[in-house]
This record gives C-alpha cells, structure tokens and sequence, in this order.
C-alpha cells in the first residue's frame, strides 16, 4: 500500500501548474495554446487555476505542448515488495545507449 501525501486538489494543481510552466516555456500565450489544442479559453483557464478539465482537453493540450509521451507512465504496474526475498526475483536489466558515429 502506498502512502500519499497530497489531496486529489493538490494533485490537480500540480498537474496544472506543469502544464502552465510548459505552455510558458514555449512562450504560448493562453489563448494561442487553447486555439492550437482545440479547447474552449474558458477550460483552460480553469485549468490552469484549479487543476480540473476533462481528460480529452488535457489529452490536446498535451499534444501541443509536446507532452503525451508523458502519459505513459500514469498507470505503469509497480511490482509490490512485500520481502527481501521478494527484491531478490526482480530481475535487473542493464541498458546501454548507443553512440552515433
């Protein structure tokens, strides 16, 4: 079982406040980024104030400020330790980059 330490709120208000951080970064205007991602100014105001906004219009934004790729680890399978024993079985796979030439 894990511990969480923030409310679904605080959660919410994070995701936001990536969200915006990005948007800044890539010097995205609110408007600009709600007309490119397809979603009402309205939304995404509110989103970025309160963190709440349908799945699909967070789904768009994320395209456009070149994010989905994040949403792939949102629901990943954690395999559960319970024992040392446990640790033991996991396999420990070693991984290399390789250089172009």
């Amino acid at each position: 079982m894990a511990i969480i330490l923030k409310t679904e709120d605080e959660i919410l208000k994070d995701i936001a406040a990536r969200s915006r951080e990005v948007r800044l970064t890539k010097n995205l205007s609110q408007l600009g980024l709600a007309n490119r991602a397809g979603v009402s100014l309205g939304s995404l105001k509110r989103f970025e104030s309160t963190g709440e906004i349908s799945l699909k219009s967070l789904v768009k934004i994320m395209f456009v400020l070149e994010c989905v790729h994040q949403s792939e680890c949102l629901f990943e399978q954690m395999k559960e330790i319970s024992s040392l024993n446990d640790l033991k079985k996991l396999k420990c796979v070693r991984r290399r980059g390789h250089e172009n030439h």
